[in-house]
């Protein structure tokens, strides 16, 4: 298939490419490259993909309406992955117009050209953000989402409800998957792996949020990819079984579908750094610290409707990911 992936330069987009290049798609990678996070990882992730035979690539922000439409124009991709988003919780609070250009104006603009471009299945990221303050565990995706906690949760969320009525209006088969912390090699200098394994390596402090008694349901990045790419491939139909006088949030008459994809199995903060101590063969120095604004204190994935219609069934226990991202994160910086 032709695939257009945004967010190619980013950890799970980069991810997402090489496995669609190793099954003999061809990819268009768009990525704006900015300095959210150190532009030289993003780099670094598009100087593996770039030599590779049925990969090209365009550097532009999906808030770009005339870019966007370009790309789309000369590439013609059968189906669409959206992973270009303004991420981040807690940075939502410091700099929110950054999450309405990206995350809003560029969710539309990506909307708009896979109406026009006759798209076979859009699929986008969502986020496990989106459940706010609920607290009824595990998050499934037939609970109510209507108690953001972060400017970032509630664009999110907004970005179900635009894909819905592009499904619902244009026929558009589309499908967005809620995310739940995922880390591996590769991953993203803002998160905690990444952020605890440099300052333990460095000798420094780390901050534990919520004293650590928060959980997180840490997911591998190839079982991310992994599910990401089953559900490419089947693209949504109409639920048959729909009830307009009751009806559920994660189908609709029309071709959309909303899914978790996680681990199912959550981690309390201070085992992870427990794994991550060993695997560095380290102690950390900690500040304790209360639970920041726009955090939710748990998470966990119910991923039944992925498992039953695409056979998802993810398989890395944290002990082996965090190992693995410590042997990758050694290699790359030459600790």
């Amino acid at each position: 298939m032709r695939v257009l992936v945004t967010g190619a330069a980013g950890f799970i987009g980069a991810a997402l490419s090489q496995r669609l290049l190793a099954r003999g798609d061809e990819v268009i990678g768009v990525d704006n490259l900015n300095a959210y996070y150190d532009v030289s990882l993003k780099q670094a992730r598009l100087d593996r993909l770039t030599p590779q035979k049925g990969f090209s690539f365009v550097r532009a922000g999906i808030e770009d309406g005339a870019a966007v439409e370009r790309v789309f124009a000369e590439f013609k991709p059968q189906r669409v992955v959206n992973l270009a988003a303004q991420a981040g919780v807690r940075y939502s609070i410091e700099n929110p117009h950054a999450y309405v250009e990206s995350n809003l104006v560029g969710f539309i603009n990506i909307l708009e050209a896979c109406r026009h471009g006759k798209v076979e299945h859009l699929v986008y990221a969502s986020s496990s953000s989106v459940y706010g303050a609920n607290r009824k565990l595990p998050f499934s995706v037939r609970d109510p989402v209507d108690h953001p906690l972060s400017l970032y949760a509630a664009t999110k969320k907004a970005n179900e409800l635009m894909a819905h009525t592009y499904s619902h209006l244009y026929g558009l088969p589309t499908t967005g998957l809620r995310f739940f912390t995922v880390y591996g090699p590769w991953g993203r200098p803002d998160m905690a792996l990444f952020l605890f394994t440099r300052k333990i390596l460095a000798g420094e402090p780390i901050e534990v949020f919520n004293h650590g008694h928060h959980t997180r349901d840490f997911t591998y990045i190839d079982d991310i990819v992994e599910g990401v790419v089953r559900v490419l491939d089947r693209p949504p139909g109409m639920n048959p079984a729909f009830d307009f006088v009751d009806p559920v949030p994660d189908s609709s008459s029309a071709p959309y579908r909303v899914y978790n994809i996680g681990n199912h199995r959550p981690v309390q903060l201070a085992r992870y750094i427990e794994v991550l101590e060993s695997c560095l063969e380290r102690k950390a120095e900690k500040i304790l610290l209360p639970l920041q604004p726009g955090d939710v204190p748990d998470t966990c994935a119910d991923v039944a409707e992925l498992a039953r219609d695409t056979g998802y069934r993810p398989e890395t226990p944290v002990e082996e990911g965090v190992h693995r991202f410590v042997a990758w994160y050694r290699s790359f910086y030459k600790v």
